[in-house]
C-alpha cells in the first residue's frame, strides 16, 4: 500500500509540477527546475539526522502515512526533472490548437497532453515502484513496529533470525520470491500498457 500510494502520489503531483516547468513561459522556470535537479544529488544518508528530528516533531515517526510522505518528497526531484523533459519534446501545436478551440491550459493539460504522454507517466510510475519496492535504509529507520514493517524490512527480520535459530533457505526464498513476484508482475502489465499505447 506504501509503495503503490507513493507512486501515485508521486505522479499525480508532479505531472503537473513538470508541465508547468517546461511549457509555461516565466523567468523562474529554470531556476526551479535547477532546484529540482539539485535534489537528484543530495544522497538519502546526509537527510536522515534532519529528517528524523523533523518527522519526531510532527509525530511521524513509526507511522506509515509518514513513510508514505516521506517517500513521495524524496521522490519529487527524479520524477519531476524526469516528466520536464518528457512534456518538453511534445509538440506545441497541440496546445496552439487546442488554445483556439477555447481549451483552457487546465483542460489542455488533462484531455490532451497528458493522455499524449502517457508513455513517460508510465515509465515514470514504474521506476518510482522499482525505487521504493525493495527500499530498506528509510523503513529500517523511520519505522520501529514490528507489524508496521514493510517486506523488505520483514525479510530482513527474518535473515537475521535465520542467524541464530538455524538456516531455512526454503523459508527464505520463498521470502524473496515473495518480495520480487509483485513487481515483476507490475512490471510486465505495465510495460504492456505503455507498449499498447
Amino acid at each position: 500500500m506504501v509503495v503503490f500510494g507513493t507512486a501515485v502520489a508521486t505522479i499525480a503531483l508532479a505531472a503537473p509540477a513538470a508541465y508547468a516547468l517546461s511549457r509555461l513561459l516565466s523567468r523562474w522556470n529554470t531556476g526551479l527546475t535547477v532546484f529540482f535537479a539539485l535534489g537528484l544529488g543530495i544522497p538519502a544518508q546526509v537527510m536522515i539526522l534532519p529528517l528524523y528530528v523533523m518527522m519526531n516533531r510532527l509525530y511521524l515517526v513509526d507511522s506509515l502515512v509518514g513513510l508514505w510522505i516521506l517517500y513521495v518528497a524524496t521522490s519529487m526531484p527524479f520524477t519531476v526533472f524526469f516528466l520536464t523533459g518528457f512534456f518538453g519534446s511534445l509538440p506545441r501545436e497541440l496546445e496552439e490548437a487546442a488554445a483556439l478551440d477555447g481549451a483552457s491550459p487546465n483542460r489542455t493539460f488533462w484531455q490532451i497532453m497528458l493522455p499524449l504522454a502517457r508513455s513517460g507517466v508510465v515509465t515514470a510510475l514504474i521506476l518510482n515502484i522499482i525505487q521504493h519496492w525493495g527500499e530498506t535504509l528509510f523503513a529500517l529507520i523511520f519505522l520501529q513496529s514490528e507489524h508496521k514493517a514493510t517486506l523488505s524490512i520483514a525479510l530482513l527480520g527474518f535473515l537475521q533470525r535465520m542467524q541464530y535459530n538455524g538456516a531455512d533457505w526454503g523459508g527464505l526464498f520463498a521470502g524473496v520470491c515473495t518480495v520480487v513476484l509483485p513487481l515483476l508482475v507490475c512490471y510486465v502489465w505495465l510495460g504492456r500498457g505503455s507498449s499498447k499505447a
